[in-house]
C-alpha cells in the first residue's frame, strides 16, 4: 500500500543507556535494529536480548508479513485484494479476510465519531489532486470535477457483514473506491507486534511509516521512548518525548506532504466536505492509544476537523491527542489531559 499521503514525525529513540548493568547474555544483541520497505514507506522493528543468530530469519518473516498485507490492502497494485473490490462493479457482498474487515469496521466508527471527517472511500478525491496512484494534476480540479468525485465518495455506501464466519464487504454504490492508506500503517504496525508475540519476543519497538507500537523494555532495561519531531525540515527537531507505555503511537501532518500547483501549496490532507485540501492553521495531529491501528485513524480524522474541533472531539472521547497549530512564523502546541500521562520529558 503506497501512502505518499501521510509524513509522520515520529522517530524511534532506543536511549540504550550507558552503564556497567546493562551487560546482555552472551549470545544476545541489546539492540537489534531490523529494517526494510514496505508500503511506499519504511519499516523498522527495534528488539532487546534477542538471539543475533534469529536476525536474518526475523527480517525475512517480517517482510514477507508485510508483504502480504501490502497485497491485500494496497491501492498501488491492481491485483490486490482490495483493488479488486474497487474495480468490481457490483453490489454484491464480496468476501474478505477478518483483517480488512476488522480494519474498515474500525475505520467506519471513527469516521462516524468524526462526521465523516476520516473517510476511508474519499479516494475518488485524493486521485484527483493526485496523491493517489494516478498522477498530479497539470491543473486545480475545477469545481465540476471535485463535486462529480465527491458523488463517488460517502461512508454510508459501506458496510462489513459477517455471515456464517465468512467476513464481506458490500456496497450499495458500484463506482465507490475504498482507500485504506490512512489506516494501513496502523494495522501493519500492530500485526508486526502479532508477529513479535507469536516469535516469543516480548521486548520491541515496531512501526511502519508513521504509526509506531511498544512492549516491554529496550536493551538498557528502559521504557522505549519516541520523539514527536516539530514541524521543521530538521530531522532531529524533538518536539516531545513520550513513554508509550505499551500502546501505539500516530501522526498525519500537514507541513512536509504537499507541492505546488497554481502558485498554491496543495496539502495532501483531503478534506471530504469540501472535496478539497485543508486550509486551516492546524499542521499535525499526534493520538496515542491502545493498538496502533486505532491511532492512525483517529489522528487523519482530527487534521481534516482543524483545531477547534480536533480539541472537542478530544475531549469528547477523551482522547490522547497532541495538536502542533501554525501561528504567525511560529507554531504552539496543545494536548489533552490523557495525552499528558505519556509525557517523559517536557519541551520548549
Amino acid at each position: 500500500m503506497k501512502n505518499t499521503g501521510r509524513m509522520a514525525w515520529l522517530a524511534a529513540l532506543l536511549l540504550l543507556l550507558p552503564g556497567c548493568d546493562n551487560k546482555a547474555p552472551a549470545g544476545l544483541d541489546k539492540g537489534m535494529i531490523l529494517e526494510g520497505n514496505t508500503m511506499g514507506t519504511f519499516w523498522r522493528v527495534s528488539l532487546a536480548q534477542v538471539d543475533n543468530q534469529r536476525r536474518d530469519a526475523l527480517k525475512q518473516a517480517i517482510q514477507q508479513q508485510l508483504d502480504r498485507d501490502d497485497h491485500e490492502m494496497s491501492t498501488w497494485k491492481n491485483d490486490s485484494v482490495l483493488s479488486r473490490f474497487n474495480q468490481y462493479r457490483g453490489t454484491e457482498p464480496q468476501p474478505v479476510s477478518d483483517n480488512m474487515a476488522d480494519i474498515v469496521t474500525l475505520a467506519l466508527r471513527i469516521g462516524h465519531l468524526t462526521g465523516g471527517a476520516m473517510d476511508i472511500t474519499v479516494g475518488p478525491l485524493v486521485n484527483l489532486w493526485g496523491f493517489g496512484p494516478d498522477k498530479q494534476p497539470l491543473a486545480t480540479p475545477d469545481q465540476q470535477q471535485i463535486d462529480q468525485a465527491r458523488q463517488l465518495t460517502g461512508l454510508q455506501h459501506l458496510q462489513v457483514i459477517n455471515r456464517a464466519g465468512q467476513s464481506y464487504l458490500q456496497k450499495d454504490m458500484p463506482a465507490l473506491y475504498v482507500d485504506l492508506s490512512t489506516v494501513g500503517e496502523g494495522f501493519a504496525t500492530d500485526h508486526l507486534a502479532r508477529l513479535m508475540e507469536k516469535e516469543g519476543i516480548n521486548n520491541y519497538l515496531v512501526s511502519v511509516g508513521g504509526a509506531v507500537l511498544t512492549r516491554g523494555k529496550n536493551a538498557a532495561g528502559q521504557p522505549w521512548q519516541v520523539a514527536i519531531q516539530k514541524p521543521t525540515d530538521r530531522e532531529n527537531a524533538v518536539q516531545q518525548i513520550v513513554d508509550l507505555q505499551g500502546h501505539g503511537i500516530s501522526t498525519s501532518g500537514s507541513y512536509r506532504n504537499y507541492y505546488e500547483l497554481d502558485g498554491k501549496r496543495i496539502s495532501h490532507v483531503i478534506d471530504p466536505a469540501t472535496g478539497c485540501p485543508i486550509q486551516h492553521k492546524l499542521v499535525s495531529a499526534t493520538v496515542i492509544a491502545t493498538t496502533a491501528l486505532e491511532a492512525d485513524g483517529w489522528d487523519t480524522g482530527l487534521m481534516v476537523l482543524g483545531e477547534e474541533k480536533a480539541k472537542a472531539l478530544a475531549n469528547r472521547e477523551k482522547l490522547a491527542v497532541y495538536l502542533i497549530v501554525k501561528q504567525g512564523d511560529g507554531f504552539s502546541h496543545w494536548m489533552s489531559p490523557q495525552f499528558a500521562a505519556f509525557i517523559t520529558s517536557p519541551q520548549q
